[in-house]
């Protein structure tokens, strides 16, 4: 509990004691991440005495670099002596072991290869090769400079997202789950599927904070599942409601995760205007489960909420304040007094932080309110450390592909095979964020297939809002698309289904996830609500018959030639952006 609650006061207060230097900064942001990985987290005598060498070396690493931060500046990223080149391979080894203990071994693996190839890509023929690189200077542009490890996403998770990680764990730490929990029983329990529909409510809201489909899965789903399966609902599409449902909370505003605020870095446009052209895709996706749930209820007569099982009115009004009062804070500030995301987050924090002392019933006791802080504590640090983790590798793989050229010669290489047209340079752009995104989280593989294909994507006409909503929403595709889809195994896990028939009716209910990006191409002005409102509206419409009818087509049940028709026009309405 004292380690988080020095991670988080570390992080808040970078907020407000104003500009502290990149190597500073970054360097302890790691170093605070590191124990939660090799220590906290081990299980076994091998990894509590391996964890020990590996964070004692690299909190020395970053501890050196903070100190030292002003004579490594003067060096230009070229490492002076032997000893540098050494703490440098030291360094780069501790994050790729960090990686694998936190998120397993594909990141790590893909970073690994990346540094092989800064290191041997020379040698190699024809167009991949490179000029030879000295070693001092690709190790140094990796580790001590801000080229690589000390990068601008390494940046974005030190002042942006830990921030908005410790304002998720603020709410969790609190009433505000079960308030998700009742808005969403009250708002969608006494309709057909009313549990099913509860799922998407609370999923939506819950992940709106959270970022995370795995985390949502484990949390909304607690309370979802069991109650579906009372119910008489089949477990496996159970299982897929929650994983569809769970997986849109990284694409839902206003949070979206680490995703928005990794993209606003990218982009340079304003954390406003990414959730303002994020909000009707995710309203699309969201009503389009909501749709697949309705059609499902119909083939196998799922009941809606009944008794005990809803809240009263009371109870609602109640717990949504523990919410409520957070959100409106953190929008108020952001909108209103057009103060910065992460300072409005820091003030939404503090208003959640004074509501953990009372419950429902306006009760104060310092045990909860020890026992809210102390969880708060952990799950703050915990998280902050995972993502510090993940990005941390893919800056080191980002970094080499600037170093190398690389990520230049793969967006040609995307154009030659796309022959220079748009749409098979996205389907090319889909194919290998699917690829990249088994095992590997969203957000990293939002930023490497980003790396390479965004700039084709550009070069062949699309805005680069739209380039890289169109990457991020196929980097989410891993969650629910086999073979692996990390969502669905843990619904299936909870419900004990077989995992392949929960992916199977996950991607009847996501259609969305692989349809949505696509009518983000045909109808720009999806993502321009503001600046084309009308055009906005016509193709919010368009796009929402489309998905209904193929929705109905995929899963209601009808005749082979109804369905076939049924898919038929809601694809061609769809796609009837490309026309009008």
């Amino acid at each position: 509990m004292a380690f988080g609650a020095v991670s988080i006061l570390f992080h808040v207060g970078l907020i407000f004691s104003g500009l502290v230097p990149n190597l500073i900064s970054r360097p302890v942001h790691l170093a605070l991440a590191l124990p939660w990985v090799f220590l906290f987290s081990a299980q076994t005598t091998w990894q509590r005495s391996s964890g020990i060498m590996f964070c004692s070396i690299g909190v020395g690493i970053c501890l050196w670099i903070a100190v030292n931060q002003s004579v490594l500046g003067d060096q230009y990223g070229y490492l002076s002596g032997t000893p540098q080149v050494a703490m440098a391979i030291a360094l780069l080894i501790v994050v790729l072991e960090l990686a694998r203990r936190a998120i397993s071994w594909p990141l790590p693996l893909v970073a690994l290869i990346s540094l092989l190839y800064g290191i041997f890509g020379s040698h190699l023929p024809g167009e991949f090769g490179f000029s030879s690189l000295p070693l001092n200077s690709f190790l140094g542009t990796l580790t001590i400079s801000e080229g690589g490890v000390w990068g601008k996403l390494t940046g974005i998770s030190v002042s942006i997202v830990a921030v908005f990680v410790i304002f998720g764990a603020v709410l969790n730490a609190g009433e505000a789950g079960q308030g998700f929990m009742n808005l969403a029983a009250f708002a969608g329990g006494r309709l057909r599927g009313g549990a099913a529909k509860v799922s998407v409510i609370s999923s939506a809201l819950f992940g709106s904070i959270s970022g995370s489909a795995s985390a949502n899965v484990a949390s909304t789903g607690a309370i979802t599942l069991p109650a579906m399966t009372r119910l008489g609902y089949p477990k496996a599409l159970a299982a897929a409601v929650e994983a569809v449902a769970s997986s849109g909370g990284q694409i839902m505003p206003p949070l979206m995760g680490a995703g928005a605020f990794v993209m606003v870095e990218l982009t340079g446009i304003p954390y406003t205007g990414i959730i303002t052209a994020a909000l009707l895709p995710a309203l699309l996706y969201f009503i389009a489960v909501w749709i697949g749930i309705d059609a499902f209820s119909r083939r196998f007569e799922l009941q809606p909420l009944t008794g005990n099982m809803l809240p009263s009115l009371k109870t609602v009004g109640v717990t949504t304040l523990f919410f409520l009062v957070p959100f409106s804070v953190l929008l108020f500030a952001m909108f209103v007094k057009n103060f910065t995301p992460q300072y409005a987050a820091c003030l939404a924090s503090l208003a959640g932080v004074l509501l953990l002392a009372v419950n429902d019933k306006a009760e104060l006791s310092v045990s909860r309110t020890l026992e809210r802080l102390t969880r708060l504590c952990l799950t703050a640090g915990n998280q902050i450390a995972t993502i510090a983790a993940i990005i941390a590798c893919a800056s080191i793989i980002i970094g080499v592909l600037g170093i190398t050229g690389l990520g230049v010669k793969i967006t040609s290489m995307i154009l030659s095979g796309s022959g220079g047209l748009l749409w098979p340079a996205l389907g090319l752009t889909a194919l290998a964020c699917l690829l990249l995104g088994m095992e590997v989280p969203t957000t990293a593989a939002y930023v490497i297939c980003v790396s390479v294909a965004g700039p084709a994507l550009i070069s062949l006409g699309l805005q680069p809002l739209q380039a890289h909503l169109f990457i991020f929403w196929f980097a989410l595709l891993s969650t629910i698309t086999p073979p692996v889809c990390g969502a669905v195994f843990i619904a299936a896990g909870i419900v004990q289904e077989n995992w392949l028939k929960v992916a199977g009716y996950a991607m009847l209910l996501g259609i969305g996830l692989y349809l949505i990006p696509l009518a983000m191409i045909a109808s720009p002005a999806l993502i321009t609500p503001l600046e084309t409102p009308m055009a906005s509206a016509v193709g919010f419409a368009r796009t929402l018959i489309g998905l209904a009818l193929i929705a109905f087509g995929s899963i209601a049940p009808a005749t082979v030639l109804k369905r076939f028709l049924l898919i038929v026009c809601g694809l061609l309405i769809l796609f009837s952006g490309l026309l009008f």
